[in-house]
């Protein structure tokens, strides 16, 4: 019995699950010769940080090359998506500047007999005043084209028939409101106001291009246009018009001059600067204002409180973005992957060696996977910080506002990560399919 016990206290306790390496089944004689290795005890998480740590950093000049693969595809997707979020962000403010902010009314019209459209009403000559007392109506403007018969407009009384004919700039009649309705600013001098118009006063402002072209520059020495033999005091130089932007190739007149020097008979649009969001009241209110027992004989051009156009817009640019961000996210992915199987070929000495000395296919697989997966963070953490530089420096110098969501800069930079470990997924499995004695021998 004594002999029986001691016999069977020998043999060593059987070890289950992950940690042993080999099989738990030995000899009875077997433990005083092969002691029990744990699997801890052989390769740990350290050891792997280790060897990945070495493999990464053993080839510098193909570290940079690598990482320079995934920085460029990361910076690319940060810089897209920034580019995109800030364009959107312009459309949206320039979209609520001039476009959510103005609108325009036109007589109604109607076709004749002949096919040709004819007004069916006319804008009341105090169409401004009257829409000033309406809720969201911030500023407002008549404006119409003059017909000159053919007469030359210049700068100078004397016709030579034997100079070069040049094209006359139009010339346009508008209220002294309308200025500020399209958000024009003067260059130099003034516009014409109130009493101008009243008194039909000989005076014209000059858009910036028909100064240009007449020759004037400056109104300090009051300098005259003629509209055929008819001299007109410039009394100032009108830019950046951004709403009907033809009156900076025109000839300004006031209303009241326009009556009665051309015959103008009525106003041709009714220009409306709107605070942001008033389209829709102003659109319904206006028409009454302006003709309360006819509503229906004016057309309002007023801008939605949501624009599907601007929504589209800012998809079609954010799709546009995305892709190319994308496209250059898979070539550094492609990079990474090329670069971690060629060190697969390169070290299949190694890897033979290794697993000669006990390591198994999956640490030479976690090996090769860590080391991308580094690779592929290092370089998204420098690529997420390139793009953010580089969508904020442009968007100063370019006079916007840098938009970037800051989860979009974070998520970049762990998506370099995924894309490292994505890519060193196939030369991994290559790597720990490597046969000892085939790797010893130089094969592959």
């Amino acid at each position: 019995m004594l002999r029986r016990r001691s016999r069977a206290a020998a043999v060593p306790e059987t070890v289950s699950g992950d940690d042993l390496t080999a099989s738990t089944e030995l000899a009875p004689g077997a433990a005083s010769i092969v002691p029990v290795i744990r699997r801890a005890d052989r390769f740990s998480v350290q050891d792997l940080l280790v060897e990945a740590s070495y493999g990464v950093g053993a080839r510098p000049s193909r570290l940079i090359m690598t990482t320079l693969g995934t920085v460029l595809g990361i910076a690319s997707l940060v810089v897209t998506i920034g580019f995109a979020q800030t364009a959107a962000g312009q459309i949206s403010s320039q979209f609520d500047a001039v476009s959510a902010t103005q609108v325009m009314i036109e007589p109604a019209t109607t076709r004749n007999s002949s096919g040709a459209e004819q007004a069916t009403s006319r804008l009341p000559w105090d169409a401004p005043e009257r829409l000033d007392r309406l809720a969201g109506v911030e500023r407002a403007g008549l404006v119409a084209d003059i017909d000159v018969a053919g007469q030359l407009i210049t700068s100078v009384p004397v016709n030579d028939p034997s100079a070069a004919q040049t094209l006359s700039p139009a010339v346009i009649a508008t209220s002294p409101g309308l200025l500020a309705a399209v958000r024009g600013n003067i260059v130099t001098g003034r516009y014409f106001d109130a009493g101008h118009d009243e008194r039909a006063d000989r005076v014209v402002v000059l858009g910036a291009r028909a100064a240009e072209t007449l020759g004037i520059n400056r109104v300090d020495s009051q300098p005259s246009i003629f509209i055929g033999d008819v001299p007109y005091t410039v009394i100032g130089i009108i830019d950046g018009v951004e709403r009907r932007a033809n009156l900076l190739d025109a000839v300004i007149l006031p209303m009241g001059t326009a009556r009665a020097d051309f015959a103008l008979t009525a106003p041709a649009e009714l220009h409306v600067q709107i605070a942001v969001g008033a389209g829709t009241l102003v659109a319904r209110q206006a028409p009454i204002a302006l003709d309360p027992n006819a509503p229906e004989n004016f057309t309002v051009q007023a801008p939605a409180t949501a624009s599907s156009l601007q929504d589209n817009i800012q998809a079609d640019i954010n799709v546009v973005f995305l892709t190319l961000g994308i496209l250059a996210l898979l070539a550094g992915g492609l990079g990474i992957a090329n670069v971690t199987l060629l060190s697969v070929m390169e070290r299949v000495g190694e890897i033979g060696l290794r697993r000669a000395l006990g390591a198994t296919k999956r640490d030479i697989a976690r090996q090769f996977i860590v080391e991308s997966a580094v690779i592929g963070l290092l370089g998204g953490l420098i690529g997420s910080a390139l793009g953010v530089f580089a969508v904020v420096v442009v968007s100063l110098l370019q006079g916007w506002t840098p938009i970037l969501d800051p989860v979009v800069a974070i998520g970049a930079a762990l998506l370099g990560t995924v894309v490292g470990l994505a890519a060193g997924a196939y030369p991994a499995v290559r790597a720990s399919n490597i046969e000892p004695i085939t790797a010893l021998r130089g094969g592959t």
